[in-house]
């Protein structure tokens, strides 16, 4: 059983920067993908950043490509989402996941973190 817990949300002016961090802990197994997923009020969650386990390959939705950057250390035991120039649609919850496959759909998520509110006012 893998144990996932965010931190590091916040508020922030649009344009701005804040970095999410997940700690990630449990027994070991095979873990394909790595990813972050937030929702807005009133939206459906959805799928921004995934990160292969083994290779560190990063992905990304369209949404946050260029300005969001995905990170696993070296131990694999705190996933990182550096997140820049943000905007006022950014604002949500993020929840931290473990995947069975890489791909950023809700039916692929085996862990789910607790999540961490971002809040980008304009």
């Amino acid at each position: 059983q893998v144990q996932l817990a965010e931190s590091g949300g916040g508020s922030v002016q649009a344009g701005g920067s804040l970095k999410l961090s997940c700690a990630v802990s449990g027994t070991p197994y095979t873990r394909r993908c790595m990813g972050w997923f937030r929702q807005a009020p009133g939206k459906e969650r959805e799928g921004i950043a995934g990160i292969y386990f083994d290779k560190g390959i990063p992905f990304y939705h369209d949404a946050v490509k260029g300005r969001f950057s995905i990170s696993l250390n070296d131990a694999k035991e705190t996933l990182t989402l550096q997140m820049n120039r943000l905007k006022v649609e950014d604002t949500a919850t993020y929840y931290c996941a473990e995947m069975r496959a890489c791909a950023l759909n809700l039916e692929y998520v085996r862990t789910w973190g607790q999540g961490t509110q971002v809040t980008v006012s304009s």
